[in-house]
């Protein structure tokens, strides 16, 4: 699952795919409603989801293997809502990463794992953004 294109905006709600960036800020796209807009560096941080790994009890799993484990276990177990209480969200994040640290990875994160795969879900990003990934990058030079 290629995850790079998107970008988490501190102070903005949803993801947002990068259009064009400026030496002063990103230009980007609003997943949910496709509209463009220029968010400041000076007022904004961002997220490109292709940088983040939840951490692990051995290292840390990228959060494109994780999303890839929620899609293919959505139908025997069901995505929850990050509002959720906190055992209930504990527990599955449990299910789908069951080495993840509980002393690194905190609620919060969690609710942030399910609310980002909740929302490429509904777009319908996560199946096409896993087969486009397994054609365009070989692995096997790795040592």
């Amino acid at each position: 699952m290629n995850l790079e294109p998107y970008i988490a905006v501190s102070g903005e709600s949803g993801l947002f795919e990068l259009v064009n960036s400026k030496n002063s800020g990103l230009v980007l796209k609003s997943i949910k409603d496709g509209k463009s807009k220029f968010y400041p560096s000076r007022k904004h941080q961002f997220t490109p989801l292709g940088t983040i790994a939840i951490y692990t009890l051995e290292d840390t799993s990228p959060l494109a293997d994780v999303f890839k484990t929620m899609r293919d276990k959505k139908a025997t177990t069901p995505v929850v809502s990050h509002k959720s209480e906190k055992h209930v969200i504990e527990e599955y994040i449990e299910t789908i990463l069951p080495d993840y640290d509980e002393d690194k990875v905190s609620l919060s994160d969690m609710k942030k794992i399910i609310k980002w795969f909740t929302f490429l879900d509904e777009a319908g990003l996560t199946a096409d953004s896993e087969e486009k990934t397994d054609e365009e990058a070989p692995k096997g030079e790795e040592e």
